[in-house]
C-alpha cells in the first residue's frame, strides 16, 4: 500500500483559497472565455478542482503536480476558462522549480522559454497579425516568469545553504582548535609541574626513608636538612607556576624561566640528593664560550634543555645504580645535544623512589615540540642514556 505524503499546511492553505476564489469567480459568471461554449459550462470545474487538489503536492511531488496540472491547464483552455486554474497552474510551474530536484530546476526556465517563443511564432504564422503577440505574452506570464522566479529563488536558498554549511563547518574547526589549544595546554602544564616537583619530591621520599630505616641521628640529620631543602625549593617552584598561571594572558610581569646557565646548580643539588644512593654527578660543557653561558640560545631550546637534564638527574636518583652521572652539552652546526649517561644494572643500593613513566614522555614531547630527536634506552650492558638533539636556530625553532 502507498502511503501519500502528508501535505504541508501552507499548501493546505493555498489550496483552499485557490478553490474558493475559483468558486466565487464561478458563482459570479467571471469566465476568460465567456463566449466559448464547446462543453457545458460546469466543465471548468474539473480542471479547478484537479489543479487545487494538486496544489497539497507541490512541494512533496513537484513533478507530478506540474505534469498533471499542464493537462488541466490546458483542458480548460476549451471550457470557459477560469482565472484561478492559470493561477495555481503558475504556481506549480513555481513549485517544480523551487521544490523540484536540481536537473528540473535547470531545464524548466530554457524549456518554458522555448514553449513560450513556439507558441509566438505559431500564432503570428497563423493569425498574421501584430495582435498574436499577446498570446505569446500570456504564455510567458504562465510558463516563462514563474519558472525564472523559482530559479531565482532557489538559487538563492541554495546560496544561503552553502553558508549556512561553511559558518556550521567553521564554528566546528574553531571547536576543534580550542579543544586541541586545551588539551596541548594540559600537556605543558603537566610536564612542567612534572619536571619541577618530580625532583624535589623524589629527593625527599628517598631522604624520608632513609632517615627512618636507618638509626643514625647524625644521618637522620642529614636526611632532614635535604628533605626541608627540597620542600623549599619545592614549594618556590609551584609559588612561580601558580604565579604563571595567574597572570597567563594578562599584564603581569613575566616570570624568569631556568635556563642552562643553573645547571651547575641542579647538578650540585642532584649530588647532595643522591649521597645516600651512591651516585657522583659530572658536568662536561663542550659548548663554546657564548653557548655555555646560555647566549644565543632560543628560550624554549634553553627552558627543554634545563629541564631535560633535571628530568633525566632524577631518573638517576631513584633509578640508578651506584657510580658516576655524566651529563654532556654540546653545541655544533645549529644544534644542541644533550646526553646523559647513568650506570644501569640490577645491584643498586639505598632506597627508591617509584616512578610512573611521565618523565620520559615529557622529554619526549618537548623535543617533538621543537622538531628536534630524542632517544632513551640501555647503552651497553651497565650504562642507561638519554640523548636529546634540539635546533638552536631562532628561525627553525620560531616555525
Amino acid at each position: 500500500m502507498v502511503t501519500l505524503p502528508r501535505p504541508h499546511r501552507h499548501d493546505v492553505m493555498i489550496a483552499g483559497i485557490s478553490l474558493f476564489i475559483g468558486l466565487l469567480l464561478y458563482a459570479l459568471g467571471l469566465h476568460l472565455n465567456a463566449g466559448r461554449r464547446l462543453v457545458p459550462e460546469w466543465v471548468v470545474l474539473v480542471p479547478m478542482a484537479v489543479t487545487a487538489v494538486l496544489e497539497l503536492l507541490r512541494r512533496t511531488a513537484p513533478q507530478t503536480a506540474l505534469l498533471v496540472g499542464t493537462a488541466a491547464v490546458v483542458t480548460d483552455q476549451f471550457t470557459v476558462g477560469s482565472m484561478a486554474t492559470v493561477m495555481m497552474f503558475t504556481d506549480l510551474m513555481y513549485a517544480a522549480v523551487v521544490y523540484g530536484n536540481a536537473r528540473m530546476a535547470r531545464r524548466l526556465p530554457f524549456t518554458t522559454a522555448g514553449i513560450t517563443i513556439a507558441v509566438t511564432v505559431a500564432a503570428l504564422a497563423w493569425w498574421q497579425d501584430v495582435q498574436a503577440l499577446m498570446l505569446g505574452v500570456v504564455t510567458s506570464i504562465i510558463c516563462f516568469f514563474p519558472a525564472v522566479t523559482g530559479a531565482a529563488v532557489r538559487s538563492h536558498r541554495d546560496t544561503a545553504e552553502a553558508a549556512r554549511l561553511r559558518a556550521e563547518q567553521t564554528a566546528l574547526l574553531a571547536e576543534m582548535d580550542r579543544k586541541q589549544a586545551v588539551t596541548a595546554e594540559r600537556a605543558r602544564m603537566a610536564r612542567e609541574l612534572h619536571d619541577m616537583v618530580a625532583n624535589h619530591l623524589s629527593a625527599i621520599a628517598i631522604h624520608s626513608t632513609a632517615a627512618l630505616s636507618i638509626d643514625s641521628p647524625e644521618t637522620s640529620r642529614e636526611a632532614l636538612a635535604v628533605i626541608r631543602e627540597n620542600s623549599v625549593q619545592g614549594l618556590a617552584e609551584m609559588r612561580r607556576l601558580i604565579g604563571l598561571l595567574r597572570t597567563a594572558g594578562g599584564d603581569g610581569e613575566a616570570v624568569a624561566q631556568p635556563t642552562l646557565e643553573a645547571v651547575d646548580a641542579l647538578l650540585e643539588q642532584a649530588g647532595r640528593n643522591g649521597a645516600a644512593s651512591g651516585l657522583e654527578f659530572v658536568l662536561h660543557d663542550e659548548r663554546p664560550a657564548a653557548g655555555a653561558r646560555g647566549g644565543g640560545l632560543p628560550a624554549p631550546v634553553d627552558l627543554a634543555a634545563y629541564r631535560i637534564v633535571q628530568e633525566s638527574l632524577t631518573n638517576a636518583i631513584k633509578h640508578a645504580a651506584p657510580g658516576r652521572v655524566e651529563v654532556r652539552l654540546a653545541l655544533a652546526d645549529g644544534v644542541l645535544t644533550v646526553r646523559i649517561d647513568s650506570p644501569y644494572g640490577e645491584h643498586r643500593s639505598g632506597p627508591r623512589a617509584p616512578g610512573s613513566g611521565a618523565g620520559l614522555v615529557g622529554m619526549r614531547e618537548r623535543v617533538a615540540l621543537l622538531g628536534g630527536e630524542f632517544e632513551a634506552g640501555p647503552d651497553g650492558p651497565d650504562r642507561w642514556r638519554v640523548r636529546a638533539e634540539l635546533p638552536a636556530d631562532e628561525k627553525v625553532v620560531n616555525t
